[in-house]
């Protein structure tokens, strides 16, 4: 990595300070455009589509909500409204371990299932247009050449 220089209250904005900036207007970007394509197409927002993906993935559809939580990068409070929005919609289901009976295992419904593979078109088709082009700062969706 190289150095860069850091600006003293000069107004000077550092090559790290640009690339932070655009990445977090390309996270921006993405994520808005995710939670509209998967709202209008499967009544989804991105994170109760990340949860499903996760335990689509998991053997036998199911894991602790400590499991999920490390891999949805959203904080324990935060899941736990996205797993009471997807219970109460009948995607998932909780139910105690029986390993730990401290701890909660979230399980996909066959329904649930059925919209994760349902939606899982519509999020890699954003992710395949929006990750590598240009950024566009909107959440409108990106028309190929032939549109």
């Amino acid at each position: 990595m190289t150095a860069t220089k850091v600006s003293g209250g000069t107004g000077e904005t550092t090559a790290d300070v640009r690339e932070w900036r655009e990445l977090l207007a390309r996270h921006a970007d993405l994520t808005c455009a995710l939670d509209r394509a998967l709202q209008a197409g499967h009544s989804l927002g991105m994170s109760e589509y990340e949860v499903l993906e996760r335990l689509a993935e998991f053997p036998e559809h199911s894991a602790k909500v400590a499991t999920i939580a490390k891999s949805v990068h959203l904080s324990q409070s935060a899941l736990s409204r996205v797993i009471g929005r997807l219970e109460v919609a009948g995607l998932v289901e909780r139910h105690m371990c029986p390993e730990d009976r401290r701890a909660i295992n979230v399980r996909l419904t066959d329904e649930g299932l059925q919209r994760q593979a349902e939606a899982q078109p519509t999020q890699r088709q954003v992710l395949a247009q929006r990750l590598h082009a240009p950024l566009v700062k909107t959440c409108e969706p990106v028309l190929s050449p032939s549109e």
